[in-house]
Order: C-alpha cells, then structure tokens, then sequence
C-alpha cells in the first residue's frame, strides 16, 4: 500500500462509489432527455410534411430536396435521407396529427 492509499480517509471507497454513482445516474438522464428530443423532433417533421402535403402533394422530388437541404444545414446529424423523411412522416401519421408530443 502506498502513502497516498494510507492518507485516504477510511470512508474513501464509498464517497467514491457515490459519485460514481450520481455521474452515471446524470449520465443516463441526460441520454434520456437527447433521445426523448431526438423522437419529438422526428415526429414534428413528419407532422409539418403531412401538413404540407393536404395543401398539396409533394412527390419524391420535394423529398429528396428537403433532404439535401437539412444535410447541408446540419451536417453533423444524420437521419435527413429521403427514406427518414418518409418513415418520419409515417411516424406523425400513426400517431395523429396531435401524437404523443402534443403542444
């Protein structure tokens, strides 16, 4: 045993355990919170592109161009492919024009 093991209080190992516990705890609610945002902005795009879309269609073109859009806006997000915009609308209509984020 070292010096420095020695000078630690007797109670070191479960103020330690503590904190790590707390960090984890943090850890895992914030992870909750991002992925909990990440659905509700999911749904609420496909909840405008339906809305759009009763006005008037919009064919693959528009998805497509929606798309490229978003990738050049975000580009360190991924998920703006046509095909999510697609399941992302698919996703609002299932749940209702309300869904389960309603304002």
């Amino acid at each position: 045993m070292s010096q420095i093991e020695r000078d630690l209080p007797a109670d070191y190992s479960d103020a330690l355990l503590t904190l790590k516990e707390l960090i984890h705890g943090a850890q895992h609610r914030a992870q909750r919170m991002v992925n909990t945002a990440m659905v509700e902005l999911y749904w609420n795009i496909g909840r405008i592109i339906l809305e759009r879309q009763a006005g008037q269609p919009w064919g693959s073109k528009v998805f497509d161009r929606i798309a490229r859009d978003l990738r050049a806006e975000f580009p360190h997000m991924k998920g703006f492919s046509r095909t999510n915009l697609y399941n992302m609308r698919a996703f609002a209509e299932a749940w209702g024009w309300l869904g389960p984020f309603k304002q």
